[in-house]
């Protein structure tokens, strides 16, 4: 057997396999035997089957079969061994490589067209300077979230007239024409509504200032714009049977139920941070503001590679790409788009494949690897994104490892957790490597720039 390779140009080259008999005999002839061990065929004892009658049967397609494998092993062993840089897979070439026949040859010559990765250099040195954006964090994002904490510590007071965000319970009856209740129309008892959530600004503001008692008019349809699932849930009917009811409604308060906020004090402060972690307001807003600038450090940071990925592509510059082959490859990825769509992406794919080459070489000058440990790190940060969301800072450290090992059982969810723990730590050599022209902007400035 002989595999070698010959370059056409700098960017593409020509694989040849030469396979010959002895290279696969020996392995056809051992599944041939154990296909005459297993062969249940009329007129012969199980495993007497004359051999070359499985040779007729069986001969050709396994020999095929095993040509096809030993090909392809042989392949990616000469382009592991060599170190070939290929882009994509190989392809035949439709000129040198000669129709294979099984019933007459007994030597199979392969060729392939190899994409070949341009040659370039890509790297940073402290002569290289890059814009990096730290977003400040302003009173009005750290008063939203101390609001957001003392709302979620609510408590419920019942009060005798209804202000805006206010729930309300009571008697919903439907309405006929003239007003009146509806003779075997609908009846809710014990109905409960937040008027605050109506689409419709003048149903909204029937609510207001009613007390406990009142009776109100509203038409539930014009209030929720028909919305379904709102108006089923409301009246306790099909969402089918929706359509159909735009009869106004009455509606009897008997209850008013208030959220009141929490106090700024230390069961508010014990409740976020933990017993004791906080023990002013002043304390409990400057642990909020140093929350926040936090979470920024992964924007300010994914804003920095972004930044390092457009310096370099403009560094190294426009490369030379196998576009007829690439276009191939890619045609045959996507089969069901057809040429159109091959023609319509395939310039911001070399764009994407371009920044995939840089990335590569920076990750091996950098020597960047990743371990379990890096995984579960990036996981674990991950969780607590997640429950930050919801106001839960202060998480119990088993209970964030727990959630981010079940994170990692998940195959989905292992190669993107890779892929941000190669980007972490390619920032972070980064940031020391180059020069950085550090710019504090504001939280909108920082979005627009994203755009």
């Amino acid at each position: 057997m002989n595999v070698s390779m010959q370059n056409v140009d700098k960017v593409s080259a020509l694989l040849t396999v030469n396979i010959e008999k002895a290279d696969y005999q020996e392995k056809v002839e051992k599944v041939l035997k154990k296909y005459r061990q297993q062969a249940n065929i009329p007129g012969f004892r199980k495993g007497m089957v004359p051999m070359s009658l499985i040779k007729k049967q069986f001969g050709k397609s396994v020999t095929a079969e095993e040509v096809d494998r030993l090909m392809q092993e042989k392949v990616n062993e000469y382009i592991r061994e060599n170190k070939v840089n290929m882009l994509g897979m190989p392809l035949p070439n439709e000129e040198k490589m000669q129709p294979i026949d099984f019933d007459t040859q007994e030597n199979f010559e392969f060729v392939f067209d190899i994409a070949l990765a341009p040659e370039f250099k890509a790297e940073l040195t402290e002569k290289d300077a890059i814009d990096f954006y730290t977003i400040a964090v302003s009173d009005e994002m750290v008063n939203s979230q101390v609001e957001m904490y003392a709302q979620r510590a609510s408590k419920y007071d019942k009060v005798d007239s209804y202000q805006d965000r206010d729930m309300v319970k009571g008697l919903l009856a439907e309405l006929d024409a003239e007003g009146n209740t509806k003779e075997g129309g609908i009846q809710v008892e014990g109905a409960v509504m937040m008027p605050s959530y109506m689409k419709n600004d003048d149903q909204k503001a029937i609510f207001n200032g009613a007390k406990v008692n009142d009776v109100l008019v509203f038409n539930p349809s014009v209030a929720y714009e028909g919305n379904a699932a709102e108006l089923s849930s409301l009246l306790k009917i099909k969402k089918e049977e929706v359509e159909g009811m735009k009869s106004d409604f009455s509606f009897q308060i008997e209850e008013i139920t208030r959220a009141i906020p929490a106090a700024l004090d230390q069961a508010l402060f014990d409740q976020v941070f933990g017993e004791g972690a906080v023990k002013s307001e002043d304390e409990f807003r400057g642990k909020i503001k140093e929350g926040i600038a936090a979470q920024f450090v992964a924007d300010s940071n994914y804003k920095f590679l972004l930044d390092v990925r457009n310096y370099l592509m403009e560094k190294v510059g426009k490369l030379e790409f196998p576009d007829a082959l690439l276009k191939k490859i890619m045609l045959l990825n996507n089969q069901d788009k057809g040429e159109s769509f091959v023609e319509e992406n395939y310039d911001k794919s070399i764009e994407e494949l371009t920044w995939h080459l840089i990335k590569e070489q920076l990750v091996e000058a950098n020597g960047i690897k990743v371990e379990q440990d890096d995984l579960l790190a990036i996981a674990k940060e991950n969780t607590r994104m997640q429950f930050a969301q919801y106001g839960m800072m202060n998480l119990p450290e088993d209970m964030v490892e727990n959630y981010a090992k079940d994170m990692l059982k998940k195959k989905e969810n292992v190669e993107g957790l890779v892929n941000r723990a190669v980007d972490s730590k390619l920032i972070v050599a980064l940031k020391g490597k180059v020069a950085l022209n550090n710019k504090e902007v504001s939280f909108d400035e920082f979005n627009e720039m994203l755009k």
